[in-house]
C-alpha cells in the first residue's frame, strides 16, 4: 500500500512593508493591498492606461519580481515598441480589461527582479537604464507620516521614487493625479489632507501661476523639487507661501540614482560636497564644468564616475546646475553665455513666473540670446513689480549680465508650457 504525501502549498511571497499604505487614485480609496496583482508575461514592458493601472504593476511586481519595464502608451511610440519586442519583452497595454499583450517573435529567458526605466529623452531617443526596487528605493530611514501627492508620469525615474516609498515604508500614503486632474491637483490635495508633495520646478511654477491661493490652501510640510536646475526664485515663491514647510530640492537620474538632497533652501549645494568620499553616498566632482558622479545606486552596466551632461557653474561658495551641455552654452561672438544663468535672471524679476533662454542664429555674431517668458498675474502695482515690457526685462537683464549675455528678443507667453514629465525643456 502506497501513502500519500500530503502537498503543502508553495508560501505566498512577502508583502512589501507598505502594503497597508492608503492610496488614492482615480477619486477611489484603495490600499497597497487591496490593488490586484495582474498575471503579467515575463519579461513585460507594461503600458499603463491609467494611473492605477500603473500601480497594479508596480505591486505585482514588488510580490512576484517579475522584470518589468513600465511606461505609459503615450511615451512609447511604434519604434520603440519595435525595440522593445526585438529585446524579448512581451509588450503588454494593462487597463480595466486586463493585460493585452504583443509576444515577441523571439522570447527569452526573465532576469528576476529588474526593473527597466525609460529616459526622458532629453539627450534624443529615450533609453533603458536597468535597476532594482533596492536601487530605486533610495529612503531608507524611517520617515514621519506623510500624505504624498504622486503627480509624475507613470515608470518615470521620479514616479518610482514616490511609489517606493511608499510601497516600502509604513505611513507614507499617497493621493495620485492623473494628467487631466494636473491643473486642479491643489483641490484634489486638499481634500485629501496632502502635507507632502513633490514635483518639477515647472510643476511649482505653473501651480503658483494659475492659482497660488489653491496651494496655499494645501497643508504641505514637505515640498521637493527635482527634475530640472532649481533657482533661487522658485525656492524663495514657495518659501513665501509656506514658511512652516521643509523644501528639498533632489538631483538624480535614472543613470545615478538620487545623488544630491539639499534643504537649506538655497539654488545648488555646497562647494566643499565636492570630491568628498562617504560610504555608501555618490562622490561628486566637477570635469570641465561638468557634474560627474560616481553613485552606489547607478543603473545596470554603469560605474565608476559617470558624466552627466549637466553644466554646473560654481558661484559663492555653490555649485549651481545651469543645464544640459549640449543645449545650456550660447556662443555669441566667441563669447560663451549660460542659458541658465541668463534664465535665473529672468526668472529672478518679481513680475516674471517663468522663463525660457535659448540661442538664435545672428548676422556677424553668429548668435544672439533670445528668451521667452510668463509673467505672473495680478502683480502688484509698484516701482518695483509694475507689469514689464520688453524693454524693461531687457534692462533688468543688463544691469546683472554682461553685455554680450543680454537678450536681444524676450517673447511673453500666455502660460507655462509642460509635457508629461512635467518639464517644459528649458
Amino acid at each position: 500500500m502506497t501513502v500519500a504525501t500530503p502537498r503543502h502549498p508553495a508560501p505566498a511571497p512577502p508583502e512589501p512593508a507598505g502594503v497597508d499604505n492608503r492610496l488614492v487614485v482615480g477619486g477611489a480609496a484603495l490600499t497597497w493591498r487591496s490593488l490586484p496583482t495582474p498575471a503579467l508575461p515575463d519579461p513585460a514592458a507594461v503600458l499603463a492606461h491609467s494611473a492605477v493601472h500603473a500601480l497594479t504593476a508596480a505591486r505585482q511586481h514588488a510580490v512576484h519580481g517579475t522584470e518589468l519595464l513600465l511606461s505609459t502608451a503615450s511615451r512609447v511610440d511604434a519604434a520603440m515598441r519595435t525595440e522593445l519586442l526585438e529585446a524579448g519583452f512581451t509588450v503588454s497595454v494593462l487597463d480595466d480589461d486586463g493585460a493585452h499583450p504583443s509576444a515577441p517573435a523571439r522570447p527569452r529567458a526573465a532576469e528576476p527582479g529588474r526593473l527597466w526605466l525609460l529616459t526622458s529623452g532629453s539627450t534624443g531617443r529615450p533609453k533603458r537604464v536597468g535597476h532594482t526596487l533596492d536601487t530605486l528605493t533610495t529612503v531608507r530611514a524611517d520617515q514621519p507620516a506623510r500624505i504624498w501627492l504622486c503627480p509624475y508620469a507613470p515608470g518615470t525615474y521620479a514616479w518610482w521614487q514616490v511609489v517606493t516609498l511608499s510601497l516600502t515604508q509604513p505611513g507614507q500614503h499617497l493621493v495620485v493625479v492623473e494628467p487631466d486632474e494636473l491643473d486642479d491637483w491643489p483641490s484634489v490635495a486638499a481634500a485629501h489632507g496632502v502635507d507632502a508633495a513633490s514635483g518639477t520646478p515647472t510643476f511649482w511654477r505653473r501651480t503658483l501661476y494659475r492659482d497660488a491661493d489653491a496651494l496655499a490652501r494645501v497643508p504641505l510640510r514637505q515640498i521637493t523639487l527635482g527634475g530640472e536646475p532649481v533657482d533661487q526664485a522658485i525656492l524663495d515663491q514657495l518659501r513665501e507661501v509656506f514658511p512652516a514647510a521643509r523644501i528639498s530640492w533632489i538631483y538624480a537620474s535614472s543613470e545615478v540614482g538620487a545623488s544630491i538632497v539639499v534643504h537649506d533652501g538655497r539654488a545648488g549645494f555646497p562647494v566643499d560636497w565636492l570630491d568628498r568620499e562617504t560610504p555608501s553616498r555618490p562622490t561628486l566632482s566637477v570635469q570641465d564644468d561638468e557634474l560627474v558622479i560616481t553613485s552606489p545606486y547607478h543603473g545596470a552596466g554603469l560605474a565608476g564616475p559617470i558624466r552627466t551632461g549637466d553644466r554646473v557653474q560654481v558661484l559663492d561658495g555653490r555649485v549651481l546646475i545651469t543645464g544640459r551641455l549640449d543645449s545650456d552654452e550660447i556662443n555669441v561672438g566667441g563669447s560663451k553665455v549660460s542659458a541658465g544663468v541668463v534664465r535665473g535672471v529672468l526668472a529672478g524679476h518679481p513680475a516674471v513666473a517663468w522663463a525660457r533662454v535659448t540661442g538664435r542664429r545672428a548676422p556677424v555674431l553668429g548668435r544672439m540670446v533670445v528668451a521667452e517668458v510668463v509673467l505672473a498675474p495680478a502683480v502688484p502695482a509698484s516701482a518695483d513689480t509694475a507689469v514689464p515690457d520688453e524693454a524693461a526685462l531687457v534692462r533688468w537683464c543688463a544691469d546683472r549680465l554682461p553685455e554680450h549675455a543680454v537678450p536681444r528678443r524676450i517673447r511673453v507667453l500666455t502660460d507655462i508650457p509642460v509635457k508629461e514629465t512635467l518639464k517644459s525643456d528649458v
